[in-house]
């Protein structure tokens, strides 16, 4: 065993049990089919032709990187479906996996927040909540920080570079 597993075992001496790599492969692997049938279907609504005085059409160069992506996910899904028999090889431990599972989650909700409620204040929540969970921190710097990097990114994208990021009602009532 590893250090990395060391770390990722329970406290009681015995080790967390593994999840193996097929599954988490396998569904990747679907994944990104959808996503380059997504990438390929639109790309064919726009245009994949070359035309002779303007060049290539908006989709000509994402229906190629969609065909790749087609073909490398399909060897994915097909080297998992062919070797399902085989030795399952260890993803992760069931530890680790809560790990990402803590981090994704919240991740999950903040893109969801935006829309309503804007980057702005999605992001303060998504930093206070992240500075209060994992780093203990107190109220004074979680408010600090928690209100201080958004303030930064407007001042930056809204005010310097002229570039309008998604705002909630919360910035449209402060005339933002």
């Amino acid at each position: 065993m590893n250090q990395d597993q060391e770390a990722a075992a329970p406290e009681t001496g015995e080790e967390a049990p593994m999840v193996g790599s097929r599954w988490p492969e396998l569904l990747l692997g679907l994944a990104l089919l959808a996503v380059a049938v997504v990438v390929i279907v639109d790309a064919r609504r726009v245009g994949t032709g070359w035309d002779e005085f303007e060049g290539p059409r908006a989709g000509y160069f994402p229906f190629y990187i969609g065909c790749m992506l087609f073909a490398a996910a399909g060897w994915i899904v097909l080297k998992q479906l062919l070797g399902w028999k085989s030795r399952n090889p260890d993803f992760a431990t069931t530890t680790q996996l809560g790990s990402v599972w803590s981090i994704t989650w919240p991740m999950s909700v903040y893109v969801a927040l935006v829309a309503p409620l804007g980057i702005y204040l999605a992001s303060a929540l998504l930093i206070a909540f992240f500075m209060r969970r994992h780093g203990k921190y107190g109220v004074l710097p979680i408010s600090a920080v928690a209100l201080g990097v958004p303030l930064f990114f407007f001042l930056v994208f809204e005010r310097w570079f002229l570039v309008a990021l998604p705002k909630g009602p919360i910035e449209a009532w402060l005339g933002f």
